[in-house]
């Protein structure tokens, strides 16, 4: 193998990871559709699980053991914010190179929600 292919690899794989951590982070904060729960709104649901449960056949009181671990993992963490400018960074500065490498177009970014100014800092264009 020469040094340009193992070069050409290694910088393969840093793009890659480069792309894959910022896009894992954008779908992470996507945000959900609806009215936003509060804390106050969680709290309520709980309550109203374990009355429900004392009256429930096997089969709905499993159902309401995962919703209530659902509502408690979301309840922990409301409120985290993840700032995603330094993985946007790294993003930019391998995106057009990425896409130009396989083949991906300015529509599949923007369909899997990379914002358009960040296409535009990476240089990547609809013409691309």
């Amino acid at each position: 193998m020469t040094d340009a292919h193992k070069a050409a690899l290694a910088q393969g794989r840093t793009e890659s990871q480069a792309v894959r951590v910022y896009l894992e982070a954008l779908r992470a904060n996507k945000p959900v559709r609806g009215r936003k729960r509060t804390p106050e709104s969680i709290g309520k649901r709980l309550a109203a699980i374990d009355g429900e449960r004392a009256s429930a056949d096997a089969v709905k009181e499993l159902r309401l053991v995962q919703e209530r671990l659902n509502l408690e993992a979301e309840l922990a963490n409301m409120g985290t914010v993840v700032d995603t400018s330094a993985l946007e960074g790294e993003f930019v500065k391998v995106a057009k190179s990425y896409g130009q490498r396989t083949g991906v177009s300015y529509a599949a970014w923007r369909a899997v929600g990379v914002p358009a100014a960040v296409l535009t800092a990476a240089g990547i264009t609809r013409a691309n």
